[in-house]
């Protein structure tokens, strides 16, 4: 008796299954990633004339933006109240009066916000005051 001999099948791996789980795992993770974006404010100074003061090493900088949000050193403050902003400006300053006090605002900022900054300098004695402006172009 004869019999047929049977054909050995190949052995292969198919790769397609692995490639659409490699696939979906790269888009659940760029879908799931989150991306931490610095918080800057962005700020459109005024323009005006006049000669560049040289920066000082130790200051205190106020900024604030268009909405009237305040940033001291580079340190956005959690809401725009009296009471934060002079328990931040005393805090960059460590009770030292005697350091420049710069205030840099939004050309668009309200001027409550202006005045407000310039109040808590003067509750904490500061008396170097300085308001920062953008220089003015020759071609207006």
């Amino acid at each position: 008796m004869k019999f047929k001999r049977q054909r050995s099948q190949e052995v292969s791996v198919d790769l397609t299954p692995l490639i659409d789980v490699v696939f979906l795992l790269l888009i659940f993770f760029m879908v799931s990633t989150t991306f931490t974006r610095e918080s800057h404010l962005k700020v459109d100074l005024p323009e005006a004339n006049g000669e560049i003061a040289e920066a000082q090493a130790e200051q205190v900088d106020v900024v604030i933006n268009a909405e009237g949000l305040y940033s001291v050193n580079d340190r956005p403050l959690v809401n725009n109240q009296k009471e934060t902003l002079q328990k931040a400006v005393q805090e960059v300053s460590g009770g030292d009066a005697q350091l420049p006090f710069i205030i840099t605002a939004d050309a668009q900022t309200p001027h409550e916000y202006v005045v407000r900054a310039m109040d808590v300098a003067g509750k904490l004695g500061f008396v170097k005051l300085s308001i920062t402006t953008q220089r003015t172009t020759d071609s207006e």
